[in-house]
C-alpha cells in the first residue's frame, strides 16, 4: 500500500489526516528513548529499550470495503468524486484514534479493521444529503476531526449496519466571522488549533485552548468532547467558550446559541457539547476570544509531598488570583519527569512535587496575578524554583504522546486515563486509582498530576507504565476495567476530558443513572432515528 499515491474506486486519493497512521502526531518529532529513560525501564520494569519495529503501512492488510460500487457511486454525487474514496491508503488513516489500545491495534499484521470509505464533505447541505442517503442505504457515519481520541471514540463499529463510512470535516476550515466588539468568533469545526489560533493572530486575538492535542484536534472535536485546554485556569474549559453551535443532524439543521445568556428553558447547546458525533455533525462553533496577551510569566514551585501541593492549588483557585496555568506533579511523575531532563534549565534537581504556574494579560494584569498566587503558594509551604522549570514546561506540553510511542515499540505499555472530583476526596481517588493499577499491573509505574483546577475540585491525570505482556490488550483493558470501578467507587467523573467514546461507555449508566440513560436514547431516537450516527459510542 503507498498512502501518497494509491486512489480508490471512486476517485483520487485524498488528503492524508496530519497524524501518523500507527503513531501520534509528525515522524519528524518522534522521540528517542534517552539513556536514563532505557535505564528506569530496566530498573524498574525489566524492560530492555529495545525498539521493535511495527509493520509498515504497505504490509498492513485491511478488511475489504463492504460498500458496493452503486454505493460509491452515490455518495460521489453528492459531494463530488474527488472527495470519495474506498481506497486503503485513505481508509487507514481513519481506522481509529490514539489511544494505546488503537496503537497495540495498528501493530497487527493480521486483518485490520476500517471504515469502508472516506467522505469530504463541502457544505452543510451535503451533509444533510449524506445523512439522508446513508440513513436509507444503512451506512453508519463516523464523524472525523483530527483523529486524536483516546477513549475508542473512531472506531469504525457497523453495529447492524451495513457499512461504515469516516466523514472528513477537514474542508470545514475557515475563520467564518469576528466580532471584534463583543470577542466573538466563528469557526469551521475543520480548523485544527494551529490554524485557529494563526486566524485569529492575525486579527489581534486568542483563543487559548491549548490540550495536549491542540497541534492536531480540531474544532468540532472540541465541542464534541467537552475539551480541556492546559490554560483552563486563566480560559476556562472549551465548553465554558462555546457561545453557539452549528449542527447537521438526521433530522434537521439546528443554530443554537443567541445571547450571552439565556432563560429561554434548557440550554440545547449542552445536547451536543460532549455528544461525540452520535447525534449530529458539528459544522461551526461560536467561540468567546480575547486580546492576544501582551505578556507571559512563569514561576515553578516544589512542595514537600503532593498532599501539601494539593493544599496550595486549592488555596490559589478559592482565592481566584488568576493563573492562567497551574498544575502539580505527585512525587513519581516529578522523578520520572526529572529522568527525562536531568536539570531543568541548569538548575538544581527538583525533589518533592514540582508545580507549574504561567501567567498571562497586560502587563499590570501579570503582575499583579503573579505577586497574589506567589503570596499564596508560599503561604502554603511552597519554594519557588524560578521560571526555568515552568519554561521547560510549556516548551515541550505538545510531546508527551511521541514518548509513549517510543515506549510501545521498547516493550513497555504507557497509557493516560483521568478523573475529577471534589477537593475533599481527591486524595482518596488518587490513592484508590493508583491501588487498582498497580494491583492490575503488578510492578507498573503510576503517575499523577492535577491538571486542571476549580473552586471545588480538580481533575487528576495518571500515566501508566508497565511491561508489556503477552496480550497487551487484554492485559490494558483489565487495568481500565480495575481502574474505572476504583473512580466510580470514590466518587469521580469516569472523563474530565478524553470523553466518553466506547471505552468509558461502560459507566456511563454509573454516571448519569438509568433515567439519564433513557433521556440520552430519546434524544438519540428524535434526532437520529436510524441510528447511523456513530454507532457503538457514548451511549449505553
Amino acid at each position: 500500500m503507498a498512502p501518497e499515491t494509491q486512489a480508490g474506486p471512486a476517485g483520487a486519493a485524498l488528503p492524508l489526516p496530519p497524524m501518523k497512521w500507527d503513531a501520534w502526531g509528525d515522524p519528524a518529532l518522534a522521540k528517542e528513548l534517552s539513556a536514563d529513560i532505557k535505564a528506569l525501564l530496566a530498573a524498574a520494569l525489566g524492560v530492555t529499550g529495545d525498539a521493535t519495529p511495527g509493520p509498515s503501512a504497505d504490509e498492513v492488510v485491511l478488511s475489504p470495503s463492504r460498500l458496493a460500487e452503486a454505493d460509491l457511486k452515490a455518495l460521489a454525487a453528492v459531494v463530488g468524486e474527488a472527495h470519495v474514496s474506498a481506497a486503503d491508503a485513505d481508509r487507514l488513516p481513519r481506522a481509529g484514534g490514539k489511544s494505546t489500545p488503537d496503537l497495540l491495534r495498528r501493530r497487527s499484521r493480521g486483518p485490520q479493521d476500517a471504515p469502508d470509505a472516506v467522505v469530504l464533505p463541502g457544505s452543510e447541505d451535503e451533509i444533510t444529503a449524506l445523512l439522508a442517503l446513508c440513513a436509507e442505504r444503512r451506512i453508519a457515519v463516523v464523524p472525523f476531526g483530527g483523529g486524536t481520541s483516546v477513549v475508542g471514540g473512531l472506531d469504525p463499529e457497523r453495529g447492524a449496519f451495513t457499512a461504515v463510512v469516516s466523514l472528513d470535516l477537514r474542508r470545514f476550515d475557515q475563520l467564518l466571522d469576528l466580532d471584534e466588539t463583543s470577542g466573538e468568533a466563528v469557526l469551521g469545526a475543520g480548523l485544527t488549533g494551529p490554524a485557529a489560533e494563526a486566524l485569529l493572530s492575525a486579527r489581534g486575538f486568542e483563543l487559548g485552548h491549548y490540550p495536549q492535542s491542540f497541534r492536531f484536534a480540531t474544532i468540532g472535536g472540541f465541542a464534541a468532547t467537552r475539551s480541556s485546554g492546559q490554560d483552563s485556569a486563566g480560559y476556562g474549559r472549551f465548553d465554558e467558550m462555546v457561545r453557539g453551535l452549528r449542527v447537521v443532524t438526521p433530522a434537521g439543521v439546528l443554530d443554537l446559541g443567541r445571547a450571552p445568556a439565556s432563560a429561554a428553558g434548557p440550554d440545547l447547546r449542552e445536547l451536543f457539547l460532549g455528544s461525540e458525533g452520535t447525534l449530529g455533525v458539528i459544522t461551526a462553533v461560536r467561540v468567546r476570544v480575547h486580546a492576544a496577551p501582551a505578556v507571559k510569566a512563569y514561576e515553578a514551585w516544589s512542595f514537600p509531598d503532593f498532599a501539601t501541593g494539593a493544599a496550595a492549588l486549592r488555596a490559589v483557585e478559592q482565592q481566584g488570583t488568576g493563573p492562567t496555568v497551574i498544575r502539580l506533579s505527585d512525587e513519581a511523575e516529578t522523578m520520572v519527569n526529572l529522568a527525562m531532563t536531568e536539570k531543568i534549565g541548569g538548575e538544581p534537581a527538583v525533589t518533592g512535587c514540582l508545580a507549574v504556574t504561567v501567567f498571562e494579560g497586560t502587563a499590570d494584569q501579570v503582575a499583579t496575578r503573579h505577586q497574589l498566587t506567589r503570596d499564596a503558594l508560599l503561604a502554603a509551604g511552597g519554594t519557588s524554583l524560578g521560571e526555568a522549570p515552568a519554561r521547560a514546561w510549556e516548551h515541550g506540553r505538545f510531546n508527551a504522546p511521541y514518548l509513549r510511542d517510543s515506549l510501545l515499540a521498547a516493550g513497555a505499555l504507557c497509557e493516560t486515563l483521568e478523573t475529577a472530583t471534589d477537593w475533599r476526596r481527591l486524595a482518596d481517588l488518587r490513592f484508590a486509582v493508583t491501588s487498582a493499577l498497580t494491583s492490575a499491573l503488578p510492578g507498573a509505574l503510576v503517575l499523577c498530576h492535577i491538571s486542571h483546577v476549580y473552586p471545588t475540585g480538580a481533575s487528576l491525570y495518571f500515566t501508566v507504565v508497565a511491561a508489556l505482556g503477552e496480550d497487551p490488550l487484554t492485559q490494558w483493558a483489565a487495568a481500565k476495567r480495575a481502574a474505572g470501578d476504583a473512580i466510580v467507587a470514590g466518587g469521580g467523573t469516569i472523563t474530565h476530558h478524553h470523553a466518553v467514546g466506547a471505552d468509558h461507555r461502560p459507566w456511563m449508566a454509573d454516571e448519569i443513572g438509568e433515567l439519564g440513560v433513557r433521556i440520552l436514547r430519546a434524544v438519540k431516537a428524535e434526532l437520529d432515528p436510524a441510528g447511523i450516527l456513530n454507532p457503538g459510542k457514548l451511549i449505553p
